[in-house]
């Protein structure tokens, strides 16, 4: 009897179901914000294509500055999905060292992006293209740092224990959040740095 009631006290792993209501959660809100980013760069390409003025106005982008960037975007996300495995592993130590390393990679981004907001003649209200620059951009920072709000919460729990390799959802469901604020920004360094060059 005893035995029974301990069994019925034991918290499930997961929850029913191959995925998790918080997966799905997540994809609604990576599909919701998509749409916002994709609204953005289609103006940002129509209004280009309108204009008789040069696009951009100060001639061609710093390509290097957005391209350094990216990498540092993309190797934070390595390390976030390598936390996750190593977490699986039951390698704790190593795997808060990777997560620790994604958030300074994730503060390194937006430290480089302030820079060159700085460095630039204009700002969001100078011309259409420097509305549409600092606005795609600084949702885009913005959404790194919730995303970097949600590793340093991850951080936390992964050096308390809070996960094994049952339990681990949330890694899976914050690092989902954390690719795709990657994958948007190499829609934007597409759009932004490398279509200039194009046309």
């Amino acid at each position: 009897m005893s035995d029974r009631l301990h069994s019925d006290l034991i918290l499930p792993v997961g929850s029913a179901g191959k995925l998790s209501s918080g997966w799905w959660g997540m994809m609604a809100t990576v599909a919701t914000e998509a749409s916002l980013f994709g609204y953005l760069i289609f103006s940002y390409l129509y209004l280009g294509s309108q204009t008789e003025l040069h696009w951009p106005p100060e001639g061609l982008p710093k390509a290097g500055i957005g391209a350094l960037n990216t990498c540092v975007l993309l190797s934070s996300s390595v390390f976030v999905w390598l936390c996750e495995r190593l977490v699986r592993r039951r390698r704790i130590r190593w795997a808060v060292a990777s997560m620790a390393f994604a958030i300074v990679l994730g503060l390194a981004f937006v430290g480089i992006q302030m820079k060159e907001w700085h460095d630039h003649p204009y700002d969001i209200a100078t011309h259409q293209y420097g509305s549409l620059y600092f606005t795609i951009t600084g949702f885009h920072v913005v959404h790194v740092l919730v995303g970097l709000v949600v590793l340093s919460a991850l951080l936390t729990w992964t050096a308390l224990g809070y996960f094994d390799e049952k339990r681990c959802a949330a890694l899976r469901i914050g690092g989902l959040y954390w690719h795709f604020v990657d994958v948007v920004w190499l829609f934007i360094f597409m759009t932004l740095y490398i279509t200039p060059f194009l046309f």
